[in-house]
């Protein structure tokens, strides 16, 4: 009796296993509907250009996502519905199940790991400053007893309260809710300097009203990956983000996207960021890791 007993745990256990195992993919078939996160101010990743659907090199990449699942489920009928998220609240949306997929400008490290799981890794990037050319400011040692601005929820604020700590500057750190936010509090005076991913600065000067008051400078205090997030212990819908990011980097479509988002003129201003691919990131192309930030 304890034998059968122990037979009958052990296969519910393995049932119980594989339904978690094809949680997110049952969901979507019994739902019928895909929802994908979006960011509106991370340029060129997700972001926002006018009153339309959001746009960028993380939204192509949801896009291809979306094909492969309904290819895999036999459904061109799935729906897909659009969240927008913000550096605090991303990671709850997609652990209590309203996100099903966000990928944008998320950092992929060992703390955020023991909540959710990351896809691989798609870019590498470190925290500099936004400033006004006019400021004069060059580096952190500037921004002594001053006023710096992160965004609420970054590893960047983390980076820049260590980084003044460390170095005993004094600065005063303030947040903004997003980063178009935190690029207004240096734009109206109330911040100096905006401590961000390098790239999203670029970003961001890049469609200022003018772009040439702007400047990125500082040296980038750390490499950190970016790449999607979803629901932890759901291998088979990693498999599946995995094996449509890893086969854009085998047969060269990813390098074509990026060379679309990166090295090309983009929306809203037909800028170009002007940033060849790292060589980080290059590495990745073969390694194909997802390897967190400590």
């Amino acid at each position: 009796m304890k034998f059968s007993l122990s037979l009958a745990a052990l296969a519910c256990g393995l049932l119980a296993c594989s339904a978690a195992s094809a949680d997110t993919l049952k969901k979507i078939a019994d739902s019928g509907k895909i929802t994908l996160a979006y960011r509106e101010s991370s340029v060129p990743f997700s972001y926002l250009a006018g009153a339309g659907q959001p746009i960028g090199f993380s939204v192509d990449i949801s896009n291809a996502v979306v094909d492969a699942v309904k290819k895999q489920l036999g459904r061109n009928d799935i729906k897909v519905e659009l969240q927008a998220v913000t550096s605090q609240n991303r990671i709850p949306l997609i652990t209590n199940g309203t996100v099903d997929l966000e990928c944008g400008s998320t950092t992929n490290n060992t703390a955020r790991g023991k909540d959710v799981q990351f896809a691989i890794n798609y870019f590498y990037t470190g925290t500099r400053l936004l400033v006004k050319k006019a400021d004069g400011i060059k580096n952190y040692a500037d921004l002594a007893k001053k006023t710096v601005a992160s965004t609420t929820g970054t590893t960047n604020a983390q980076v820049i309260r260590k980084y003044n700590r460390d170095n005993n500057l004094d600065m005063d750190l303030v947040l903004g809710k997003d980063h178009n936010d935190s690029m207004l509090l240096v734009e109206s005076g109330r911040a100096a300097a905006f401590a961000m991913d390098d790239i999203l600065l670029f970003g961001l000067k890049a469609n200022a009203n003018k772009p040439a008051d702007w400047d990125v400078v500082g040296d980038s205090l750390q490499v950190e990956p970016y790449a999607c997030m979803l629901r932890k212990d759901d291998p088979q819908f990693q498999a599946l983000v995995n094996g449509v990011i890893g086969g854009m980097m085998k047969s060269g479509d990813f390098e074509k996207l990026y060379n679309k988002w990166f090295l090309s003129p983009i929306a809203p201003k037909s800028q170009s960021l002007g940033l060849p691919m790292s060589k980080e990131l290059r590495d990745n192309l073969t390694a194909q890791s997802d390897k967190p930030a400590v």
